[in-house]
């Protein structure tokens, strides 16, 4: 943890969507105590317009928000991590790079909002609830008592939001 705030990282595949939206999250309502990063396996080289569009409706402030490979955050002078979360299923099967710090790491996988297909107004509503689940997930995470709980405890609080309504299941790992 530099100057008493906690790194986190988000990880998705396109890091285009869910893993931005986390950001942005963490980055608000975490101000002071968090500082939250993004960035994908495979990043699509641009955030999806209705991720950008949903942030803006709802008072996000998206200028420096972008795309980014996860290579960014395992090169030298990187930012040491205190938690990584993934937020889909292909990330987290995936082997990532090791983490400057050893960060805390838990999946918290969410169905993806630019898979969906539809109107106009389906879509839209496809990132409003991806905002909403991971929303719920980020405000148990900053609700932790973090520095009074043990490694063990940290841990599996940590899973425990991953678990929660609207999760995807990927098999536990040992």
């Amino acid at each position: 943890m530099a100057d008493g705030i906690y790194n986190v990282l988000f990880l998705c595949t396109g890091n285009s969507a869910r893993s931005v939206i986390g950001e942005a999250i963490l980055n608000k309502t975490g101000a002071g105590k968090f500082r939250a990063y993004s960035a994908g396996s495979r990043p699509r080289g641009q955030v999806n317009p209705y991720t950008i569009r949903l942030l803006d409706e709802l008072g996000y402030d998206t200028t420096g928000l972008r795309s980014k490979s996860w290579d960014e955050f395992a090169r030298a002078g990187a930012p040491k991590f205190d938690f990584v979360f993934t937020v889909c299923d292909d990330a987290a099967s995936e082997a990532c790079p090791v983490w400057p710090g050893q960060p805390m790491t838990a999946h918290w996988g969410i169905p993806d909002p630019a898979e969906a297909q539809g109107t106009e107004a389906e879509i839209a509503l496809a990132f409003r609830q991806a905002y909403r689940l991971l929303n719920q997930r980020i405000g148990a995470f900053t609700a932790l008592p973090l520095r009074s709980l043990d490694q063990l405890s940290l841990k599996n609080r940590l899973r425990e939001i991953g678990k929660m309504e609207g999760s995807t299941h990927l098999p536990e790992r040992t």
